[in-house]
């Protein structure tokens, strides 16, 4: 009596505090418990809504709150899906996407329209609005998508390609429908919509990137990027409205403007993720389920035909586009149940249709009563078939992409992976304003399949205490912790007492087995200091991993370009492909565009190793590394560069290499670069340079002279020349032939 004196507990809820109790605790145990009956969680939530909602145990109302938080739980969908997509095969699949979205929005609005005219009994602008419900689809299973890694996959990216496409036509018919039942529909409508449309999409796809990377550069605090991200993408959506659209096409708009801002491996976007999965998405879902009323379904006869009907019709409009789009592009069974997965799920575009049509009053009846464009059967209708189309397409979609995360983990050559050791990056750490930066960089390096092989290192002075210099040391690399933490990766923190940085830090690479070497370019302190510094110079003399030695000017995520310079002979070096791989990743964690400068050989090889991993690089000759200044004029504002050393006497070195770093430290100080040292043989095992050099020069004139007969195709001749231009040719035995 005392509890229900002081806090009001009837039903529905009314106190903010019990509703959001409510809510959280569905999204914890709705997924939990049904799942132990084989219902997707993304399900759970709908049917958890119903349950809970004003048409089931009336225990919340769909109030304003709950509107809220859906609308933005739509909008991070849309917003998610335009973010994580492969921007680069997005282009190469235009087209395909552009021709996807039409005949799927075709063939929905066809037999929309059929169904609704021929079973129905509605008149045409009724059905047209049925055929846009139909065209129109939601991506309920974009979520499940990023989590298993497969937002890169071709049939996604056509599906959610084509998305926009049929979403924009569904939301253009309506718009026209509206016009016309109400006779506002002249040229000066066409006008402004043509002219909105245009204006919108200029504004988000152009200015947005702009101011994006100017805020990015300025302030680097994660609170203030998050909210400065989420501003933006309402504010995109507000721009569609304006134009004429509903808002969740801007938001997708907005994710392609930030698409390449926002690496895949960035903590920001880890933050995107963790915020719309944990809350936002979900309050979407529960929100869908509570227009769901089980009683009006059983109420009268034409409600259930009508939802009998129009489920029945939209999944084979569905299932049918899919269908095609596997013949035409030919994708496997699964990934057809995946494009079924994406584009089969009715819940926003529908909604709005069906509840914009349910208002438009066309006229009244002789009792007085209105007569709608979509009366109330079709309302209730639309709920169940929102319900059965979206655990539907999760079944049949979760249940795909899962099989087509195995096929892709499948493709990887094991024999490959044997060959490559275990990747382990060691991050040695002196001070903690450089932390962030060399985490960021290791994970932007690192596999995705390797969580844990990261290790920050700490060598502490043995001249300092003991509890001094590890209170400082655990500073340093708890803050590493937690910056890999952000990004759901783990570090293995490492603290060292000697009295000499590069012996600790040799004895570590040989204790953990380490590949990869990532460290900060030191701050010179005296006029006798190097550039790189004796600790720097030391470890690329005693340890033969691949290093990185690193100046960050600027963000990884605001750099436009990234130039890599490779010096002739790079592909006979023992860790030649390690490297590349690193690069590779690179550009994948960041859609980064790249531009290698090598010489004709090199180009060739780095082509052939990269394959399918880096299909957008941009090739440039560069053979004389006596004119590196030349490349200054290349160089733009926000270009980074990687530049491909050699230690001395190894078949890559060159005598201007020893020039670099002062060029750099002259040159080149507003932009971020990475010197890059592969692992390299014995110098014993290595042929005199000016000889190995001959050899490649023979071998360029070779290339030269024959050249006219090898594109003619001389058999003979072409399968000899590509023996000997193969990646795997010893330079020893170029120089004996």
């Amino acid at each position: 009596m005392l509890l229900t004196g002081l806090f009001d507990i009837s039903l529905p809820l009314r106190n903010p505090v019990l509703q959001f109790s409510l809510i959280l605790l569905i999204i914890l145990f709705a997924p939990l418990i049904l799942n132990r009956l084989k219902i997707p969680s993304l399900i759970s939530l709908i049917i958890a809504g119903a349950v809970v909602g004003p048409h089931g145990l009336n225990m919340m109302l769909r109030d304003s709150s709950i509107v809220l938080f859906g609308t933005v739980g739509l909008l991070y969908i849309m917003f998610m899906a335009g973010l994580e997509i492969d921007v680069a095969d997005f282009r190469k699949n235009t087209r395909n996407s552009i021709f996807f979205g039409l005949y799927t929005f075709s063939i929905a609005l066809a037999l929309g329209i059929g169904a609704g005219t021929v079973l129905l009994g509605l008149p045409l602008l009724s059905a047209t609005l049925i055929g846009s419900i139909f065209a129109s689809h939601t991506l309920l299973l974009y979520p499940v998508i990023s989590k298993l890694g497969i937002a890169r996959d071709r049939a996604v990216n056509i599906a959610v390609g084509g998305t926009i496409i049929t979403d924009t036509l569904a939301l253009l018919l309506l718009a026209v429908v509206t016009g016309m039942s109400s006779g506002a529909l002249t040229s000066a409508f066409w006008i402004r919509l043509v002219i909105s449309l245009i204006v919108f999409g200029l504004v988000v796809l152009l200015l947005f990137p702009v101011l994006a990377r100017w805020f990015f550069k300025r302030f680097d605090d994660s609170v203030l990027q998050y909210l400065f991200v989420l501003a933006l993408v309402f504010m995109a959506g507000f721009l569609a409205e304006a134009a004429g659209v509903e808002a969740l096409i801007g938001a997708f708009f907005g994710g392609l403007a930030l698409n390449r801002l926002i690496p895949h491996t960035s903590p920001l976007m880890n933050r995107i993720r963790f915020v719309g999965n944990a809350i936002f998405i979900p309050f979407f879902l529960i929100g869908v389920g509570m227009l769901i009323n089980i009683s009006a379904f059983f109420r009268d006869f034409r409600t259930i035909w009508v939802a009998i009907v129009i489920t029945a019709a939209a999944a084979t409009a569905k299932y049918s586009s899919a269908w095609i789009t596997q013949k035409i592009f030919r994708f496997t069974n699964d990934q057809r149940n995946l494009i079924y997965g994406l584009i089969g799920a009715h819940a926003a575009v529908a909604l709005a249709t069906v509840l914009i049509g349910y208002g438009i009053v066309t006229g009244y009846a002789i009792d007085g009563s209105p007569v709608r464009l979509l009366d109330e059967s079709i309302l209730n209708g639309t709920i169940v078939f929102i319900l059965v189309t979206c655990t539907l397409a999760t079944i049949v979609g979760e249940k795909a992409a899962a099989k087509v995360a195995e096929a892709a983990d499948a493709l990887e050559k094991p024999e490959a992976a044997a060959a490559v050791p275990e990747e382990r990056i060691l991050i040695p750490l002196s001070n903690q304003e450089r932390v962030d930066e060399l985490i960021n960089l290791s994970i932007t390096l690192k596999s995705p399949k390797s969580p844990t092989a990261l290790y920050a290192l700490h060598v502490a002075d043995n001249s300092v205490s003991d509890e001094i210099g590890e209170k400082n040391g655990r500073k340093i690399l708890e803050k590493a912790e937690v910056a890999a933490s952000s990004t759901d990766n783990s570090v293995t923190s490492l603290l060292r007492f000697d009295s000499d940085v590069p012996n600790g830090i040799v004895g570590v690479l040989r204790e953990q087995k380490i590949t990869d070497l990532i460290l900060g370019l030191h701050e010179k302190t005296g006029l006798n200091d190097s550039f790189l510094g004796a600790s720097s110079e030391s470890l690329l003399a005693r340890g033969n991993v691949t290093t990185f030695i690193y100046r960050p000017v600027q963000q990884l995520d605001t750099v436009k370009r990234t130039i890599i310079v490779v010096p002739s002979g790079a592909e006979f070096e023992e860790g030649f492909r390690l490297w590349m791989g690193k690069i590779a990743n690179i550009v994948k964690n960041t859609s980064v565009k790249l531009v290698v400068y090598a010489s004709r050989h090199t180009t060739a090889v780095l082509k052939e190793t990269w394959g399918s991993a880096v299909t957008t690089a941009e090739y440039r000759p560069f053979k004389d590394w006596d004119d590196f200044l030349a490349l200054s004029g290349e160089i733009k504002k926000d270009d980074s560069l990687i530049i491909v050393m050699s230690r001395k006497r190894h078949r890559s070195y060159h005598d201007s290499m020893a020039k670099i770093p002062a060029y750099l430290g002259r040159y080149f100080q507003k932009n971020s670069f990475i010197l890059l040292w592969p692992v390299q043989s014995p110098v014993d095992e290595v042929l005199p340079d000016k000889a190995f050099r001959k050899g490649l020069d023979t071998l360029e004139r070779f290339g030269k002279i024959f050249g006219e007969a090898y594109r003619k195709g001389w058999k003979p001749l072409q399968r000899q020349t590509e023996k000997w231009l193969s990646a795997e040719v010893n330079g020893k035995a170029w120089l004996k032939r």
